[in-house]
Order: C-alpha cells, then structure tokens, then sequence
C-alpha cells in the first residue's frame, strides 16, 4: 500500500498527534508498506498564535496538489484540521477521492479556555462556531478515527454523523518500562509528575495549587512556563525531555497527574503505567477510557483525593501487564492497516 499522511501537526514538533503517526510510520512500514507524511515543514509557514513552536502552511493547496499527485497514494489520511488539512480535503473532493480522517484534539474546548475572560455567552458561542466548523471538515470523511468510546459519544452528540473508527495509542516499552528511581532521591516525597504542553488548556494550575505533601515535577515547554515558574516557586520545572530521559522521570516518580479536561485520551497516561506508576485524573474523556481498572490509578473531581488514593492502588507489575497487553503500538498499526485497506481507491 502506498500510504499518505497530511497532517498539520509533524516535525520538528513534538507532541501526541506528532508521535502517533511517528510510531504508524514506523509500524507501517515494518509490515511493508510505502508511507509519505506531509507535514508544514515542506512549506511556506507561520507561527501558529499563541503556538509560536507549531507552524501553519500558508496557501499549501497547489504545491499539496502536485505532492499527492507524484506520490500516487493507494489511501490518503488527513490527520488534523488544519490549513494542510483543509487543502487535502479540498483535493479528496474535487476529484471524488475517498479519505480517512482523525479527531485528536478537542479545539473547541481549546478555544472556550483561551477566552475564559469572555462572558458566558461568548463563550458558549465561540465554542459552538468551532464545533460547527470542525464538523463541516470531518463531514465527507469516509471514517473518523477516534482514540475511545466517550470521545465517540462527544462527536456524535456534536452532530458528527460519519462512521468512526477506533484507534488507541501505545507505548515503546523497549524505553518506557520499570526500572530503579535515579532522580529526585533528595526531594520530599512522593514525587508527583505532570508531562505535557505547559499551556493554560492543560489544567496544570489545579494541580500546582494543591496543598499536598510531596514534590511536584513539571516535564514539558509551552506558553505558560513562565508565568508559572514564577507564581510556584517549590516546584521543579525540568523542560522538554524525550526518549530514555523522558523515561528516567516516570520511573523515579511515585504519581502520574493528568489535570486536563480536553484532551481527547492521554498518550503520556500509557507510558506512565507502562513505566509502572499509578495515575491521578479527573473523571474527563480520556482519562475514564483508560483508568478502567482500580490498580491502574484513581479518577475524582477532587484531584487531591485521587492522587492520594492513586499513590495507594495497585502494583507495578499489574499496571505494565495491562499496557502490554491492551496499548502496544503492533496492534495500533494492525488496526490503522485494517482501516485504511478500506479506502484503497486511487489507480
């Protein structure tokens, strides 16, 4: 299969949507398959606002056109929803070309929290325009992959309308598996861990705000470092960290924390239990599709609740058993195979 990816968000970015189709790719062509990913660094682009690190494709259309065109894809995915997104779209439809897309991000949800200043009403109707306009681009979509079952019933309950597929994430357990703590044996425990975009749709201010005993660790860059290295003084700000050393902060921690409520699963949820460490979350999508045993961690609208009961569940070897056996990125890809084998239609 000579497989296509279109997708807004790809590298030199790092984040969830990045590494998922990092990890396809990869499998992808273990099982013998041609795959291209097109992402905005082949490009003309700009910063996204507020996003200086993501960039836009600026007017991609007919250099996207001949890209697709030279490439001769068997199936064509489009992955986020955005400016590449919608030149991809544009082509699929203007020559009647079946195509796959994904939902990984709730951007209404994105929205409403970066005009919380806002009236409610304003609020509310800003939000609803971004459900109206992703709705529009997903409509022609022959199948919508989705990471669970509640984002399903969000979608559906939004109007989505299109079939949708389901497609979990995984974790690389050849780096992130059990192992001795070598960090932070000289902070007061327990080590508490954060692991994302530090950026205000994240929620990471209820967990920094909590009077808790323990260390707080913060993995990851973004718009709001600074405002919130300055107001949390105490808790540790470590940066970007990937790979082995990404791996290093999971094992040496004693909870994983996930404060969001927008994100749509929670890739770094998996490779927290695939490092053994229980999690801590709020009841949201996502969270609630993957905490569903009471040894993985503990969901509560009190996140203090749940981490004390988190730190309190389970063990490590039940935690890495269940991740090997239900998030391994072998069967992501046989299923992402299974689906796009559907839309095999360009000659």
């Amino acid at each position: 299969m000579r497989l296509l990816i279109i997708s807004d968000a790809w590298q030199p970015q790092v984040n969830g949507v990045v590494r998922t189709y990092e990890h396809i790719s990869a499998e992808m062509r273990k099982r013998g398959h041609n795959v291209k990913v097109i992402g905005p660094n082949e490009f003309i682009s700009t910063p996204m606002p507020g996003y200086s690190e993501i960039r836009l494709a600026l007017f991609p259309y007919h250099k996207l056109k001949k890209m697709i065109k030279d490439f001769n894809p068997d199936s064509i995915h489009i992955a986020v929803e955005g400016p590449l997104g919608f030149a991809a779209r544009r082509y699929c439809l203007k020559h009647d070309l079946a195509f796959s897309t994904s939902y990984h991000t709730h951007f209404p949800d994105y929205v409403a929290k970066r005009v919380d200043w806002l009236p409610s009403s304003l609020k509310n109707m800003i939000r609803n325009i971004a459900i109206a306009h992703i709705r529009r681009f997903h409509k022609p979509s022959s199948q919508i992959m989705v990471a669970t079952q509640s984002l399903e019933n969000d979608l559906r309950a939004w109007g989505f309308r299109s079939p949708m597929r389901r497609l979990l994430r995984g974790a690389k357990t050849d780096i992130f598996h059990p192992g001795e703590k070598t960090l932070f044996k000289d902070k007061q425990q327990p080590i508490m861990l954060f692991v994302g975009r530090v950026a205000v749709e994240k929620n990471i201010e209820a967990f920094l705000a909590l009077d808790i005993p323990g260390t707080k660790i913060i993995v990851g860059e973004g718009p709001s470092l600074e405002k919130l290295q300055q107001k949390y003084p105490d808790v540790v700000f470590a940066g970007k960290k990937t790979g082995a050393e990404l791996a290093d902060y999971y094992r040496s921690s004693d909870v994983f924390v996930f404060p969001s409520k927008t994100d749509t699963f929670g890739m770094v949820i998996i490779e927290a239990l695939a490092c053994g460490i229980p999690v801590a979350a709020y009841p949201v999508t996502g969270p609630k599709d993957i905490i569903t045993e009471p040894f993985l961690g503990n969901l509560n609208e009190d996140l203090k609740t749940a981490i004390e009961q988190a730190l309190n569940t389970g063990t490590a070897e039940q935690r890495v058993a269940h991740t090997q056996q239900y998030y391994t990125w072998e069967s992501v890809a046989e299923s992402f195979e299974n689906y796009t084998n559907t839309l095999i239609n360009i000659t």
